[in-house]
């Protein structure tokens, strides 16, 4: 059974500058109610009864009548930002939902130029942020996945998550719109992906990600949009790394599918509040179209795929072996560099940070353990 997750189902406010929502000027003297029912009707002359949409949308129907128009897309790929902003004008939704956590929310507001510096800069920072918000291996994991998106992008020339930034701009446009973030936060993916595979598969994966250098067409991108080409891919995933899969996809899909149900309820109209069947569209990588469609009338317990196992014996002992090691290597470099360049090394930011995230996590108290 669904449980509300209103807290995860996180929404972000449409651009703030008037001059791109291309909302019409209302005429002046009209109370806020007069000015409600102008735009609603406005939205309701703008939407397409029988609208002509791209082959990468799905059409899904909740109980109460609200509609999903779901797009599958690729996430480096122009085509697929064109076929977001047809969609979205053309049924106007009520809801826009992406495939976005609030860790990943920046994006939607940089400008290409940023996101292609961002994504193709890796440096120390990145990885320290990255270790203390997922924990050491999660956060080398998601550092060694951020390599192959700056790989990807440096083989196009083209920032990751266009369509994303396309369907928020074409949200601020339609009146009355919502923007949701629909998917799982990137944390809870990682720490339970990193849990899920064994030392080998770590060792295997890791290797794999490191020396990724095989050359990426757009030609190669668009074909991850035909669903028969991205099952195959899959298929052979799962045969690999089935455990990542489970994680990744197939746990992601259901997170996505709950929060898409979450939005795809009736609205109230705002001249008599009467509820009304909602139209909702949904922006999502292709590789979860599928898996939606598959979940999209079970029942879904999202709590099983939110937990976190606490870590092994082993990883701890490998995280204190490894904070030693950096630890003395630290050390070695200040006495190697003398007492007083010693301490004007260690008052460096970027070293006060490394030492912060050495710093092992105070232990519980007694009170604190029984809770």
């Amino acid at each position: 059974m669904d449980q509300d997750n209103n807290s995860e189902d996180e929404s972000v406010g449409p651009s703030e500058d008037p001059s791109e929502e291309e909302l019409p000027c209302l005429p002046p003297g009209l109370s806020d109610g007069e000015a409600m029912e102008l735009l609603w009707q406005l939205r309701s002359q703008r939407r397409q009864a029988s609208p002509e949409l791209p082959e990468t949308v799905s059409i899904l129907t909740a109980p109460d009548g609200s509609i999903l128009y779901l797009v599958g897309t690729a996430h480096f790929s122009d085509s697929s930002k064109k076929d977001v902003a047809t969609t979205i004008r053309a049924v106007q939704p009520d809801v826009v939902v992406v495939e976005l956590c609030q860790y990943r929310v920046s994006m939607l507001k940089m400008d290409e130029n940023t996101l292609l510096r961002e994504a193709k800069d890796i440096n120390l920072d990145k990885v320290q942020q990255a270790i203390k918000q997922n924990g050491l291996m999660s956060g080398l994991m998601q550092i060694l996945l951020l390599k192959v998106s700056a790989h990807i992008t440096e083989q196009l020339g083209m920032a990751p998550g266009g369509e994303f930034r396309e369907a928020f701009k074409e949200a601020g446009r339609v009146p009355f719109c919502k923007f949701h973030l629909g998917d799982r936060p990137i944390p809870v993916t990682f720490k339970r992906a990193i849990a899920a595979l064994s030392l080998w598969q770590k060792a295997r994966l890791a290797w794999g990600l490191c020396f990724l250098s095989d050359p990426i067409s757009k030609e190669d991108v668009e074909k991850c949009k035909q669903k028969d080409l991205l099952e195959q891919t899959m298929s052979e995933m799962i045969g690999e790394f089935p455990a990542l899969h489970q994680t990744i996809v197939a746990e992601r899909d259901i997170y996505l599918t709950h929060t898409l149900r979450q939005a795809t309820r009736c609205v109230e109209a705002p001249r008599n509040a009467q509820k009304v069947p909602a139209v909702v569209v949904g922006v999502v990588g292709m590789g979860h179209v599928p898996g939606i469609e598959r979940n999209w009338e079970k029942q879904l317990n999202i709590s099983e795929i939110m937990s976190v196992a606490p870590p092994s014996r082993f990883g701890w002992v490998l995280r204190t072996v490894l904070k030693g090691v950096m630890m003395g290597m630290l050390g070695y470099a200040c006495y190697r560099a003398g007492g007083s360049l010693g301490r004007t090394l260690l008052s460096l930011p970027a070293v006060q940070s490394l030492l912060e995230t050495l710093r092992p996590a105070p232990a519980l108290s007694q009170q604190g353990r029984d809770l």
